[in-house]
């Protein structure tokens, strides 16, 4: 905890829990980038190196998708997307502010309704693009993870990264803007795709923007989670996903969790996660 002085806006810690334990770990650096985009505008995004980062080695770099999709990326605490844990394990992490990211103007953070597909998705490529320049990373072996919206944009990212990635994992993924009628939050579904499928004239974005139309182009390994008590994202979206990535022979993984809803919030559940999560990336981008 800390405290604030409201005048002159200084700092002072007043608790140390976690001094002694902290005081063991090599935590990894976080570096803060400003990437033009491909409209010349300015993307905020934070690169996780690994804990005694060596800039003359190349490392397997992640390229972190948020969900929300209007949620920042800030120094948020995780059991699952911790950047920390990820650069641990030797990553490099690309953590963009893409459009529809609020804490950027109003303009910014509504650029993406309607727009799934679109700016949002050049954003997250022109971020590891920028980032894939530099000689420590190592651009064959790059990967993109997220969930939520993150998974959404994983799904579509399979079909349009011309090649730029070895791995995805998504999580609890949108994947076919249609059946996601079955969601628990149908008007976000509707806010964002301007109504239902069957509206007439058919909304753009569900002949735009649902990955499940892209399948065709499917070419990368992609380990899928689905959690049973989603009600969110519903569970059968990973499961159309996954079926269509094996009628593609592409290779994939599905994990499930029964007692888990859009998160993952046991303990033991989350270990399994991590488990997943590094056993699937250490296969494609270390080995």
């Amino acid at each position: 905890m800390f405290s604030v002085d409201a005048q002159k806006g200084k700092s002072t810690q007043i608790t140390f829990t976690n001094r002694d334990l902290l005081a063991t770990v090599t935590l990894g650096r976080v570096e803060k980038r400003m990437i033009k985009s491909s409209d010349n505008k300015e993307i905020l995004t934070w690169v996780i190196y690994p804990p005694n980062f060596n800039p003359n080695n190349k490392y397997p770099t992640l390229l972190y998708c948020q969900g929300g999709p209007q949620s920042t990326v800030s120094q948020f605490f995780s059991y699952r997307w911790n950047f920390q844990l990820m650069a641990a394990n030797q990553y490099i992490i690309v953590a963009p502010n893409r459009r529809g990211l609020p804490g950027f103007g109003q303009a910014w953070c509504d650029q993406i309704s309607g727009d799934w597909g679109g700016q949002a998705m050049t954003d997250l490529l022109s971020a590891i693009d920028s980032v894939a320049k530099e000689p420590f990373v190592n651009k064959d072996k790059m990967g993109a993870v997220g969930a939520s919206f993150g998974g959404y944009s994983v799904y579509w990212l399979e079909s349009h990264h011309q090649h730029r990635f070895k791995a995805f994992i998504a999580h609890c993924g949108v994947f076919n803007l249609e059946s996601m009628v079955a969601t628990e939050e149908l008007f976000f579904h509707n806010h964002e795709f301007d109504g239902g499928y069957w509206r007439k004239p058919e909304p753009a974005s569900y002949t735009k923007f649902s990955p499940h139309r892209f399948v065709g182009d499917w070419d990368t390994p992609i380990l899928i989670i689905a959690n049973e008590r989603d009600y969110r994202v519903p569970y059968t979206q990973g499961l159309e996903a996954y079926s269509a990535a094996r009628q593609r022979n592409i290779a994939a993984r599905f994990v499930s969790f029964p007692d888990e809803g859009h998160w993952v919030l046991k303990p033991q559940n989350s270990i399994t996660w991590q488990r997943e999560f590094f056993g699937w990336l250490d296969k494609y981008l270390k080995y």
